[in-house]
């Protein structure tokens, strides 16, 4: 299963962004979407260290709800 995750960009530097995803930081990069305009503060989606999408801030935030969802889900199954 492929699994891309919401990042908002803190610093950029060329095509490597700093970005932050509850309160983890990361370096991605965002040669993918060179044809993008990617300013710091916009959100973007991440997988496997590349920015893959631009998104907008309202999607990031439920996708965070449901990363938040299905993590309580799992650990109640480990102690069920």
């Amino acid at each position: 299963m492929c699994l891309a995750i919401p990042m908002k960009i803190i610093e950029i530097n060329g095509h490597v962004a700093r970005c932050n995803s509850k309160g983890i930081e990361r370096e991605i990069n965002c040669f993918l979407l060179q044809d993008c305009s990617l300013s710091v503060d916009d959100f973007v989606m991440v997988h496997v260290g590349y920015a893959i999408q631009k998104i907008d801030p309202d999607h990031a935030q439920i996708a965070w709800q449901i990363d938040d969802h299905m993590r309580a889900i799992s650990e109640h199954e480990k102690h069920a």
